[in-house]
Formats: structure tokens, sequence, C-alpha cells
């Protein structure tokens, strides 16, 4: 019924083609301006989904209620030890501050938070904090010696001033096997001239240092610049130039990381870009070889590239007139573009190839060619079309753009095929062909299908359904951190630090009408064993505040004495030093006299390292004082704030915490976080359940996962769906058959089918970004199909040797290489839908070349078509 209306197209299209090519090229730099002008990018992958959902719907009002929470960079501040992880957060926050081009705010958090800083002790419990208050009161001489005389000089008499206690009983030598030790493991170091650190804070707790407590966390609000594609980069960039500045490496040992909304989202652009040229080129080089292999003529290659140019800046103008912004997965337009699109080109010019193989004038074998393959044609571009349309009726937004883009694109790239394709061949007149286009080899194939077509429909009947189990075994993974590439510096980070509950990374939010109903809902949801930790403003006013404040009270005013500036001592001098060093390793033998074990080696081998350092040059003391003093004055400076701690009540909050729990009318934010592994997405998956049955209102990165996971399987059965039906309808007014619409269906379904059971095999899982493979591979392998029942109907044999087996083998291993360059990108997401992509498209091609001429068998008498 189309072929009539595409032969006129044709012939008016070959009559006036310069008038078509004009045309065609005034369209393609308007459309191509107009891309490249509005070109814009959203890496959110929260926007993938339909805002409309109540889940959703509670993000965005969490959102609203919290603004500020996902405009942040995170910096992370690793040193080898507490007091130059300080040193560096401290020396990095300095030189950052004042920039208000760049930074709207900064702040510390956790431990160096200047309120947990004074107020920490507080949190702990009141036996912790008499423990810890016993030790300092015990220590009291120690710590008033170290803080009036911070020096070589102080530290050597502070250890003898220690040794008083063998003296008088109080203490046992081998109990200061630690305490001997580490010093003389450090000062070891520096006599041999490496590189060494020394942690009063692992020294005073007689343990080795938690990662958490070697890491400092810096949390920027920066000024985005939305105009560009990397809004936060700037901010970005200036952090990473003050770290270099201070020499973060040779000063602290440190090293700075960015993590957070900003860098994450900034990131995930360039990974997606990353390679981009490079696969793009080697995709184009690729088309035009597979071109050449199947066309055979430069002429005809360049008629059908150009078409694909014009078409493909024509959706791509179209598509981001549509959508205003492409997604992390709708960027993958262009690829499908070119990998599908460039489909109808090889069917038009091998048919135009076949029918000037019979006729020599160009224009009659355009006409012919238009009229063989007009049906099939438009059958297969409508069909191609409307499995990417499939997805717009779900809330599956991410694939729905990607598929009204794409669902465009494919009907824009069947316009050209019959307009400027004709159009530019008119034009370039590539010579006739001398030969048939067929596969002749391929006889005995068809021969072996013929003759047993009724074994090879059996056994794979069989084989499908015996991997049906299989499918019980499909996975589905909806973490969108699992799309996003591991080996950028922010999602390395953010997994690194996911476990920390005071990062919050895996936590779920629920916004509480007011403080006191987030106090019962922390009551309820304490008790569930899926939660590690539950947090509000609440949690902030610490208990049993008399008795730890009165513990803290005592010790302060046994040591604020020794931190008053006018009670430090007069730096030494460096023979004052030395002789201070010599005393210290005469007590520490003579403790060691006598006496065996591991405590007496320890006081020989720190009392001969001691001796070594006091006969050194002073050069050599410098650095000790620097290895063993400079932390020293960090770690007193944290005591001496930490003994400043003041009660506190919810009224007394820093301005700065309390806005980051409660509104301005008064709605309290309830964080929960997980136990167990919360990079595991079951854990999270329980979490989120056990949490949404006590709290309906919750939301989060595990609600989020739990609900995606949901939506878009949902989405993908309402897709699949859809897909099937107007495919169906389409082959019905076309084919007029209810027989011949279930040979074209049934091998696409057994197709369908084995690619997930090959997902499965091949431990693939579906994901946010592949599972659009599935409903588009009824589109694509339909259109395989359609070309085959359309030549069986007409009465054609051998379809395996025919120009049409060429032109769906050379248009598929086109499909293949652009669907290659996806699985080549180096962005997770993107690289797992080139890879299901590939493997639905050798399922559709092998059951279109392979079963479907066997399930057709032969073909029916013209009358009977």
């Amino acid at each position: 019924m189309f072929n009539p209306i595409l032969v006129r197209i044709v012939n008016a299209c070959t009559r006036h083609a310069w008038s078509v090519i004009a045309a065609a090229l005034l369209v393609t730099i308007v459309c191509g301006v107009y891309a490249i002008r509005n070109f814009a990018i959203n890496t959110d992958i929260e926007a993938l989904i339909s805002p409309e959902l109540p889940w959703r719907q509670r993000e965005i009002a969490f959102d609203k209620a919290f603004p500020n929470r996902y405009d942040r960079i995170l910096v992370v501040v690793d040193a080898p030890t507490s007091e130059l992880a300080s040193q560096a957060a401290n020396a990095l926050i300095e030189r950052l501050s004042g920039r208000r081009e760049l930074f709207h705010s900064m702040r510390q958090l956790g431990r160096g938070d200047e309120f947990f800083a004074r107020n920490g002790i507080l949190f702990l419990s009141v036996e912790e904090v008499q423990r810890m208050a016993e030790q300092l009161d015990q220590g009291l001489p120690l710590i008033t010696l170290l803080a009036t005389d911070p020096s070589l000089r102080g530290l050597a008499e502070s250890l003898s001033l220690g040794l008083t206690g063998l003296q008088r009983g109080q203490l046992q030598l081998d109990k200061m096997v630690w305490a001997l030790t580490v010093p003389a493991d450090a000062l070891e170091s520096v006599l041999a001239g490496r590189p060494t650190n020394f942690s009063w804070h692992t020294y005073a707790n007689s343990r080795a240092a938690e990662p958490s407590e070697l890491r400092r966390l810096i949390e920027v609000n920066p000024v985005l610049d939305f105009a560009a594609l990397e809004p936060g980069r700037a901010a970005s960039d200036a952090i990473r130039k003050a770290a270099a500045e201070l020499n973060f490496g040779s000063r602290y040992g440190a090293r700075v990381r960015l993590t957070g909304p900003v860098p994450i989202a900034d990131e995930e652009f360039a990974t997606v870009q990353e390679g981009a040229l490079v696969n793009s080129i080697g995709t184009v080089v690729f088309v035009l070889l597979i071109l050449w292999l199947a066309l055979k003529s430069g002429r005809i290659i360049l008629a059908v590239f150009l078409s694909l140019v014009v078409g493909l800046s024509v959706t791509a103008a179209i598509g981001l007139w549509m959508v205003n912004a492409l997604t992390l997965i709708s960027i993958a337009f262009a690829v499908l573009f070119v990998g599908l699109g460039v489909d109808f080109g090889i069917q038009f010019s091998v048919r135009y190839r076949a029918e000037r193989y019979e006729v020599s004038d160009l224009r009659a074998a355009l006409a012919r060619a238009a009229e063989s393959a007009g049906t099939p044609l438009t059958l297969a571009a409508a069909a191609v079309a409307a499995g990417f349309f499939s997805f717009l009726p779900t809330a599956y937004r991410g694939v729905a753009e990607l598929g009204l883009i794409a669902g465009v694109g494919m009907l824009i790239a069947f316009v050209t095929s019959i307009t400027v394709l004709p159009a530019l061949l008119r034009v370039l007149n590539p010579p006739g062909e001398k030969e048939e286009l067929g596969y002749g080899w391929l006889a005995p194939v068809d021969r072996f299908l013929e003759r047993r077509r009724i074994p090879i429909i059996v056994v794979t009947a069989l084989v499908v359904f015996a991997g049906l189990p299989l499918l019980y075994f499909l996975r589905f993974d909806f973490n969108p951190l699992n799309l996003r590439s591991p080996r950028v510096e922010s999602i390395a980070t953010y997994l690194e630090l996911r476990s920390d509950p005071e990062t919050g990374a895996s936590a779920i939010q629920i916004l509480a009408p007011s403080l006191a109903e987030a106090g019962a809902i922390e009551e309820k949801l304490s008790k569930l064993p899926q939660t590690k930790r539950v947090m509000s403003l609440n949690g902030f006013v610490p208990p049993d505040q008399e008795r730890k404040l009165a513990a803290i009270k005592e010790v302060a005013e046994g040591l604020n004495p020794a931190f008053q500036t006018d009670s430090a001592l007069p730096a030494p001098t460096d023979e004052e030093n030395v002789a201070a060093l010599k005393k210290t390793a005469d007590d520490l033998n003579k403790a060691a006299a006598g006496k065996e074990g591991l405590g007496a080696a320890a006081a020989v081998r720190l009392a001969d390292l001691i001796k070594r350092l006091a006969k050194a040059d002073q050069p050599m003391r410098d650095r000790a004082q620097v290895t063993f003093v400079s932390p020293l004055l960090t770690a007193l400076e944290e005591l001496k704030a930490s003994l400043q701690a003041q009660p506190i009540t919810i009224d007394n909050l820093p301005q700065e915490l309390v806005n980051e729990w409660v509104t301005s009318d008064g709605r309290a934010r309830v964080e929960i976080s997980p136990a167990g592994d919360p990079n595991d997405n079951e854990t999270l998956r329980a979490f989120a359940r056990a949490v949404l049955a006590v709290a309906p209102t919750a939301t989060g990165g595990p609600i989020s996962i739990l609900e995606s996971g949901h939506t878009i399987v949902r989405a993908f059965i309402e897709a699949g769906f859809w897909a099937l039906t107007s495919i169906a309808i389409l082959l019905w007014i076309v084919l007029r058959r209810f027989g011949d619409v279930l040979l074209t269906l049934i091998p696409l379904l057994l197709a369908g089918v084995v690619t997930m059971e090959l997902c499965v095999i091949l431990g693939m899982p579906l994901n946010f970004a592949n599972i659009i493979a599935l409903p588009l591979l009824l589109g694509l392998g339909v259109a395989f199909k359609i070309y085959y029942i359309m030549a069986w109907r007409a009465g054609q044999t051998d379809l395996l040797q025919s120009s049409l087996t060429r032109a769906v083998f050379w248009s598929a291993l086109t499909t293949a290489v652009a669907f290659g360059s996806l699985w080549l990108s180096s962005h997770p997401g993107t690289s797992s839908m080139g890879k299901l992509l590939a493997l639905s498209l050798l399922t559709t091609m092998c059951a279109a070349v392979l079963f479907q001429p066997a399930l057709m068998g032969k073909p029916r008498n013209s009358s009977d078509v």
C-alpha cells in the first residue's frame, strides 16, 4: 500500500535532486548550529525517574526542605597521623577562606568542627569520661611538663619523669613495651634519614589509629556555574591547586580527595566524555569500512553517509528541542541512530544495486528499488520507532527520553533514505552493476534449512524452553552507584566513606513535623535490627552532662595553668637539648640494668637511639624536633580545646548545625544508618523495607534503590507490552494474516528469551541503562524479520543466497560496530548498555537468518499471499 507513494517521492527527489540536496544542506546547517548552541547534559541519575511517583515526591520535598545538602563538595583530607590531618585541613581552610567568588562557605565536620572539638568528650559515656579524666589526672605532671616546655628537652625530661614510676614500684618495665617501642621506631627512622611521622594520639591510646582518625572532612558549599557542563569545576580546581601550593604531600604527607554531589556529577560528565572522540572517530571509520564491504561503491557509500549526517543533525536538534537537556542514557541516541538508522540506507542501496543489475537506467533502478523495498522499509521503520516509543508511557523518564529522541530519529532516518539518499545517488551517478549481489555460497545452508526445518524448529524450541528456569536467576541491579565508574576519585572516595555513619552516605532520611515527633520516630527505629544509628538534632544534646562536666572541670583546673602563655619556658639551646637527651639515656639504661625481658630490651634500644641523637649534629636534632614536637603542639591544642566543654542545650547549639537538622518552619530531619555491609544491595533493600514499614514517608539512597528497582521492572514490563502490541498491530495492518504475524513475532520472542537466558549465564544483571535493550530488541529484531517475511510472501526462495541477506548481514554488522562503541565506553552504565544491545543483536540476527527461514518453509502460492 505504501509503494506507489514511495515511488512518487523517489521520482520527485531524483527529478529535483539538486533542490533536495540544497534544502538538506540548509536544514543540516541550521539544525547543527542549534544543537551545538543548545547542547546540555544532566548527569543527575535521580532525573532518570519520573518526579510524579510518590517516593520521588518525598525525595523532592526533602530536597526543598534542605536545599543545600546536594550542592556541596566534600573534601577528604587523609594523612599518616591524626595531628597531620588536622594541620593539613586547617591550612587548607585558611588558604581558601575569603574566596567568595568560588565558595559560599566551608567548615570541618566531625572532630575537626569547633563545636565538636570543644564538646566532643560530652558525647562519650559517663564511664568513658571518668576513665579519661583519671588518666589525665595521673598524667598531669607529664602533660604540664610538655605543655610548658614543648621541645626535645621537655620530651626527654618527661620520659625521665615517667621512669620514676618504676622506682616507686607503680610500673613494671614489661608493661611499658609499647611506650618505649613506638618512639624508638620513629627515632630510628629519623636517624636513618627516612621520612617518618609520630602521633601523640596513637601513643596515648596505645593502639594503632582507626582510618577515620586519620581523616578530616571539610564540607564546602561552592559557587556553581550552571552555564558550564561541569558547574563545580572551578571550585574543585581551586581546592586542588591550594593543596598543591601548600605542598600537602611533602609537608603533611597528606592527600586531598573530592567527593559529594558536585564532584560526582562533574566527573560523571567527564567519564561519559572520556574517549568519546576516539570512539566516535573509530565508529565512523568502521562504519565506512562496513559500508564499503556491503556496497562496494565509493559514490554509494558517500551518499549513504551524507544522508546519515543529515538525519543525525536533524535528530539532535529536534531531540534537544524536545527534552532541553540530555541524560546519561538519552545521550546514547547518536550511537543508536548511526547503528540503526544506517539500516534503511543499506537496505535501499542494496535493493537499488540489485535493480541496477537488471536495468541500466539509474532513475528507473531507483524507482524500482522504492517499489520493491517500500513496504518492508516503511514497516521496519515504524516497528523500530514503536520499540523506542514503547517506553514513553512509563515512569522511567531517562529511557523514555531516549526512546522519544531515537524513535523520532528512526522516522527521520527513513525519510532521508527515501529523499536525500536517492537525490544524492542521482547526482553522484554511480556506475551500473556487473554481477548479482547475493551470496551463492550459502546455497547449502538454504538446502539444509529446507530439508531439516522440522528438526531445527523442534531443537530450537527445546533448547529455549529448557533454559526458562534460568530466568528465575535473572539479576536486577538498580543501585545508581553501579552505573558510575569506581575508578574516578569522587566515586572511589564515596564508596570508601559510605560505611562511615558520620558522612550519611548510606542513610535514610525522614522529615518529621517537629523535633518532638522526631524523638518518637528515633525511639521506634532504634529498635530495628537493620539500623545501626538513628540521629536527629536531639542527639546533639548529650545525656548526663552534669557528671561529665564535673569530671572535665576537675581535670581542667589542674591543666589550665599549664596552657597559659606566661607558663611557657624559654626555648632551650641545643646544648640544653643534648644534656637532657644524655640524662634520659642514662635513666633508661639504669631502669633496664639487671633486668631481662621485652621491656628491658626496649629501654636499652631507646637509650642507644637517644645517645646517637645526642651525638649527632644539630640539623639531625632539628629534624627530630619537627617529628616529635610539631604533632605535640597540635595534640596539646586539641586537648586544651576539649577541656573547655560547656553545658549543651537545643537552644545553644550552633545555628549552622541546627540548620542541618531543622527547617525554618520547625520540621526536623531524622537520619538512619544501616547495620551490615552498606555496599551490599540486598542489605540496603532489607534496610529500606524495614524502615518503610515503620515510617512510610522515609526517603534517601536505600529507598531510591528499592523503589527505583520496582519502577524500572514495571516500566520494562509495560514497555515490552506496548512494543509487542504496537508491532503486532502494525504487522496485522500490513500482512493481514494472523499466521504471518506469528511467523514474524515467534522468532522475535525466542530471541528475547534467549537474550535473558544468556544474561544469567554470562552474569550480566539488568540495570538502569541496559534494560532498554530488551524492548528495543523487539523493534530492531522485527525489522530484520519483516524483510524476510515480505520477501517470502512475494514468493522468493533461497533467502540466504539473496541480496536481502547481504543487506541484513551488513546492516547488522554496522549496528554491532555502533553498539561496540558503547561497550568500549569507560562509563559503566553506557558500557553495560552496549553489551546487552550487542548480545540482543546477536540473538536477533541468528533468529532472523537461521531460524525464521526454517519456520516459514516454502513460500505459499502468490494467490494465497
